[in-house]
């Protein structure tokens, strides 16, 4: 069988298209799409993720076709995301409601029927999150993204720095002013630095700016270096 260089342009095109049009739709859609997904989320994803697969590998497939599929399925997810924030009741037809699992410690088992969400997996869940005990849980809600949030009871509740009665303080805001080695001037100068500055910083510490692999500088002026080349001496993990 002899190979075809023609199809072979002709399929990296596709894929190099397929992969702008995903990201200008994804783009559009937001950084929702990227993170934890409604059920309607997930649907759009697959679908725009099976017609870019589709028009990328099937070389008989008019390309346009694939394309407008991918937009028009990328528009409607856009109208739907709008409307549902301007609707109540679209919302929660589209993107769910969340569903009490646990509550004061008693587990509701018709929720769990209706989330069609099995004993065991909502018990490793609990364990997961640090909850081996469920007389611990005051509440166990599953989001309608499908992610499952706890309420520990009072006397469980991990203790904060109000409940000591201490003086809390802010910690300072830290930014990467280098990174593989580069220098990132735009981060230096929302911290009031500039590359002289790190220069300086930099020789007074005796440090090669090719051999740091991070560098972060917070607001007090406090410049942590991470250096390349660096060995746990633990060893691996088993």
């Amino acid at each position: 069988m002899e190979f075809d260089f023609g199809e072979l342009w002709q399929g990296t095109l596709r894929a190099l298209l397929s992969l702008v049009t995903l990201f200008l739709v994804t783009k559009m859609l937001g950084k929702k799409q990227v993170s934890q997904l409604s059920l309607f989320d997930y649907v759009i994803g697959i679908s725009i993720g099976n017609f870019a697969a589709e028009m990328t590998i099937n070389l008989d497939s008019h390309y346009l076709h694939g394309t407008v599929a991918v937009i028009i399925f990328g528009v409607v997810a856009y109208l739907i995301s709008y409307v549902t924030m301007k609707s109540i009741f679209l919302r929660r037809y589209f993107m769910g409601v969340p569903s009490v699992l646990i509550e004061n410690g008693h587990l509701i088992e018709k929720a769990m029927k209706k989330v069609k969400f099995d004993l065991n997996d909502l018990l490793e869940e609990c364990r997961n999150m640090g909850y081996f005990d469920i007389s611990e849980i005051a509440y166990a809600i599953m989001e309608a993204n499908g992610q499952l949030s706890i309420l520990p009871k009072g006397e469980h509740k991990p203790v904060t720095v109000q409940d000591l009665n201490l003086q809390a303080k802010t910690p300072p805001y830290c930014a990467n002013v280098i990174i593989d080695g580069k220098i990132m001037k735009n981060n230096l100068k929302n911290m009031k630095k500039d590359e002289s500055w790190l220069r300086q910083q930099l020789k007074v510490k005796g440090k090669d700016l090719p051999n740091i692999l991070l560098a972060t500088l917070d607001q007090e002026d406090k410049l942590q270096i991470y250096e390349r080349g660096y060995e746990s001496m633990g060893g691996i993990l088993e």
